[in-house]
């Protein structure tokens, strides 16, 4: 298949952010694929003006220089999303494909990507990884009601006009359902997990812990990705003053950016932690954070507590479970229920934090139960997860669709995980 794949936000291991549509696209090539990547250029001084074109693992990716930043406010970043969305209809037209694969956020993709479509009379399949526009009108970002109702459209006009859709989480799935789409030609594919590339490495681990003196072998609880006003990565401070005053030897180290980053470490140093048991990192490429899971006793994934955001498909998650690395939770939703029943970690969802630090404290010392979750993890990157398996799953669907047969989605990726 000659596959014309829209994504704004695309990121390859070298760069800092999630890398799906990277490690989907790659093994598409190796399978024979042919795969054309319409994607911007968001660092503030790009190598050229207007479209450029390089080779990434086979992946021939077509980049346009549009500036953006997880500290842009909303109305800009709309800004970014449409510029990019007009040009990339532009550019999406001009290449040749069997078929075009669009993956939000945001949802703008659809705005190339539909008219391109229809021009070249080849089918589209959409897919979905955060329901929007449900998450920016439930934190308040999308507050005016002509802008709520066109964004509702635009969510209802992008799912009808795909021949099937693709879903990160079984809850993403019923979203996309309630709009009226068939539920046979909504295909369940969550972030997976590298299982490769995130095998446990002493060797980096201890690189990673010999490299900061406030770490030595004491346990560390790690998060990585974005410091937004979603992702709550504030939570930690209060459970690290808790860890403290309880003379506690745990180490709480956050990696990333974003909008909340200096607000956050603010509060840490109001609170007495900063620097004592609490510490603040600059993002990593992805291919670095391999060593830092290695490093880490146990991880975590954050949010708000907000139903909208329980089916989300964190890559974090993944990460650690391909790391064998147990994870802590702090919401509620599908992944919760996950490390229920595999008990690969913490699900600390609306408990207060003493309770989590007093948790913390006792599992983060259980070198058996460390054990026993980090396997678990493992085991459930290898048995659910695994992202060769899920990449055939993808493909499988776009050769569905391809041959006209959209309603095959369900029966190739159900997305049961019980």
């Amino acid at each position: 298949m000659k596959i014309i794949y829209l994504h704004q936000y695309f990121n390859t291991p070298k760069m800092s952010g999630g890398t799906r549509s990277y490690e989907m696209a790659r093994r598409m090539v190796a399978a024979g694929h042919e795969v054309h990547m319409v994607t911007s250029y968001r660092e503030s001084e790009a190598p050229k003006k207007g479209w450029f074109q390089t080779d990434e693992a086979g992946i021939q990716v077509y980049w346009y220089p549009v500036p953006y930043s997880n500290h842009m406010g909303f109305f800009q970043r709309v800004k970014a999303f449409f510029a990019f969305a007009l040009a990339a209809r532009k550019k999406a037209v001009e290449l040749d494909g069997d078929l075009i694969f669009a993956t939000s956020t945001p949802l703008t993709i659809a705005l190339p990507a539909v008219p391109a479509s229809r021009k070249k009379k080849i089918p589209l399949i959409f897919e979905v990884r955060d329901l929007w526009p449900e998450m920016p009108v439930a934190v308040g970002a999308l507050k005016n009601p002509l802008l709520r109702f066109v964004a509702h459209k635009l969510e209802h006009w992008a799912y009808h006009n795909s021949q099937a859709v693709i879903a990160l989480s079984p809850g993403m799935k019923e979203g996309v359902v309630r709009t009226g789409f068939p539920a046979d030609r909504v295909a369940v594919i969550p972030n997976s997990s590298d299982n490769t590339e995130f095998q446990f490495d002493a060797e980096a681990a201890s690189r990673f812990r010999a490299a900061r003196e406030w770490l030595g072998d004491k346990p560390l609880l790690v998060y990585t990705g974005t410091f937004g006003p979603t992702n709550g990565v504030g939570y930690m401070v209060p459970i690290a003053q808790e860890l403290l005053a309880s003379n506690s030897d745990i180490r709480i180290l956050l990696v990333g950016d974003g909008a909340e980053k200096a607000k956050i470490k603010k509060q840490a140093k109001q609170a007495g932690v900063f620097g004592e048991n609490f510490f603040i990192e600059e993002k990593l490429p992805k291919r670095e954070i391999p060593a830092l899971l290695s490093a880490a006793t146990m991880a975590s994934a954050l949010f708000i507590d907000l139903p909208e955001m329980r089916p989300n498909s964190a890559n974090k998650f993944f990460d650690a479970l391909a790391s064998g690395t147990p994870i802590m939770l702090n919401y509620g939703g599908w992944m919760h229920d996950l490390v229920i029943a595999n008990g690969c970690g913490l699900s600390m969802w609306q408990q207060s934090p003493e309770n989590v630090a007093a948790e913390l404290d006792v599992k983060m010392h259980d070198s058996d139960w460390l054990e026993e979750a980090g396997r678990a993890a493992r085991q459930l990157a290898e048995k659910s997860f695994d992202r060769d398996k899920l990449a055939d799953q993808l493909m499988n669907v776009l050769q569905a669709v391809k041959d006209r047969q959209p309603d095959k989605a369900v029966e190739i990726a159900p997305g049961d995980y019980s």
